[in-house]
């Protein structure tokens, strides 16, 4: 017996243009029949780098770089130091710079403050790409990358603070953190490095939530952005479920007749949501 349900798709959700560009770079070699070659996963979404795989994308870790000899390399959204280039360069490779434009603004700041002196902090995840290329543009004895603010050593801090942030990281704890440290007795220069296109689909994800009885939030598992907006859409609606592709879809989710909305992250393609919206109205 059908379920009746009836699904929409959150029209602001979707790929950022930093991960449009790279993907379209990505495309229009792949297209030509060429080898391409990206360091790390070209997007957070393994349902999406499986059909660039399968167009031909070869993608390698960052200790198989050095054994690339003349080959085409995409150099993902998320950036990378500097040292990276240098490797590349060295083995005579073709450089194909997809680095999101909000990201290399970053970069040359933090990079700004290291050269002045400044101690930097980053609230960003010490693993993630974009933040592995920050540190390579700073002092690496003079910044400390955390992940929550009640992680920090307080007093192993100087009074005087730069704080900047991973582009995909909350912009209320970035902002909250920030007055903690002020009311710790801390003089906190904050520089508000959050992108605005993961910031401002966080109001549009709300009302988007609220109006639906479920919500289904698709997302792929190492995305930081996902988390982010997954963390607030079940903020406000208790019936919201994170997913990789329609195959985690579970009909016990639903109730007869119900309004579904589907939405996903700055990494989430559109295809895929079209294709949860269709296994969901199959139920």
């Amino acid at each position: 017996m059908s379920l009746s349900l009836h699904a929409e798709i959150d029209p602001h959700s979707g790929f950022c243009f930093g991960v449009v560009n790279a993907i379209t770079k990505a495309e229009e070699i792949l297209t030509t029949g060429n080898k391409l070659y990206c360091l790390g996963q070209i997007v957070h979404n393994d349902e999406e780098v499986n059909r660039l795989e399968q167009m031909g994308l070869i993608t390698v870790s960052r200790e198989e770089l050095s054994g690339l000899k003349k080959q085409t390399v995409l150099i993902r959204a998320h950036g990378e130091p500097p040292e990276t280039y240098e490797t590349l360069r060295n083995g005579d490779n073709i450089i194909i710079d997809a680095t999101c434009p909000i990201v290399i603004k970053l970069q040359k700041r933090v990079k700004t403050s290291s050269e002045e002196g400044d101690k930097i902090l980053i609230f960003g995840k010490k693993d993630h790409p974009e933040v592995i290329g920050l540190k390579g543009h700073i002092d690496p004895d003079n910044n400390i990358v955390f992940e929550r603010f009640e992680d920090l050593d307080l007093n192993l801090l100087p009074k005087k603070l730069i704080l900047y942030s991973q582009t995909t990281m909350s912009i209320r704890e970035l902002y909250a953190g920030s007055d903690l440290l002020k009311k710790a007795g801390f003089d906190v220069d904050l520089k508000d490095t959050v992108c605005r296109q993961v910031s401002g689909r966080v109001e549009e994800l709300i009302e988007f939530s609220r109006k639906h009885d479920t919500i289904i939030f698709v997302t792929g598992k190492n995305s930081s952005n996902g988390k982010v907006l997954f963390a607030r859409c079940e903020e406000v609606n208790p019936r919201s479920h994170k997913i990789t592709s329609s195959k985690d879809i579970q009909p016990g989710w639903f109730s007869g007749g119900d309004s579904v909305g589907i939405c996903g992250g700055t990494s989430t393609p559109s295809w895929l949501m079209e294709e949860v919206k269709a296994r969901i109205e199959q139920l």
